[in-house]
């Protein structure tokens, strides 16, 4: 547990450093800690030494630590894809959802978000790499989505979030993120009032920093390499 305090000060430090030769403000950029495939204990050790934001890929896996962890105050996102036969358990547990892509499932989330509950906080997925395999709403299709989705009740529509092609490209990658970057500036131009660009992980968060992002999705730095393949 003494390795996840040492790397997340680390993070935080390398966080600090782009944020700062960016010219942005300290604290612009928000770290959240993806623990999918990792378990309960693991979030806990990071929660003692600061860390309250956390992302899971899998409904089920984190349902259930979110269960094990109900003595923390903790905020958790959906980041993963999500179909429509698990919205119900993402919409009563989580606090976040990153990868809205179709309206159906903002409208289904929205439908079975409790009323004692705040609104969910939303973000739409956007398809920056234009990869058949991935997840996310083509770029020219962004602005109708959010506007539908910005109506439904129980949400809270607050960003874009991408995840772009793996690359050793930096300029590509560069130009990813600034993608998403205008996709936003362009919807608050509408009046939308967005404020969350969720781009960023472990092997290229400091390019996304440079390029605007506003919520860093960060894992394997954090809490080490998985036994199972991912990409955060």
């Amino acid at each position: 547990m003494t390795t996840i305090s040492a790397n997340l000060q680390a993070v935080k430090n390398r966080i600090r450093v782009v944020t700062q030769s960016s010219g942005r403000s300290d604290g612009a950029v928000r770290l959240l800690a993806v623990s999918k495939s990792w378990p309960a204990a693991s979030v806990r050790a990071a929660f003692s030494v600061g860390q309250r934001a956390f992302g899971e890929n899998y409904v089920q896996e984190g349902v259930a630590k979110i269960t094990a962890l109900d003595d923390l105050d903790l905020e958790w996102h959906f980041i993963g894809p999500l179909q429509s036969n698990k919205t119900r358990e993402v919409a009563e547990h989580f606090d976040w959802v990153h990868s809205i892509d179709r309206l159906k499932i903002a409208e289904r989330l929205s439908a079975q978000r409790p009323a004692g509950l705040p609104s969910l906080q939303i973000c739409i997925q956007v398809n920056i790499s234009g990869e058949a395999s991935k997840s996310g709403v083509a770029p020219a299709e962004t602005a109708v989505l959010a506007r539908a989705v910005k109506t439904l009740p129980r949400l809270r529509l607050r960003g874009l979030m991408a995840i772009p092609e793996v690359s050793d490209d930096d300029d590509q990658l560069r130009r990813r993120f600034a993608m998403l970057r205008e996709l936003l500036a362009q919807l608050n131009a509408e009046g939308m009032q967005l404020d969350v660009l969720s781009m960023g992980m472990s092997d290229d968060f400091e390019i996304a920093i440079a390029e605007g992002a506003t919520m860093l999705r960060i894992g394997t730095a954090i809490f080490g390499q998985r036994t199972n393949k991912g990409s955060l």
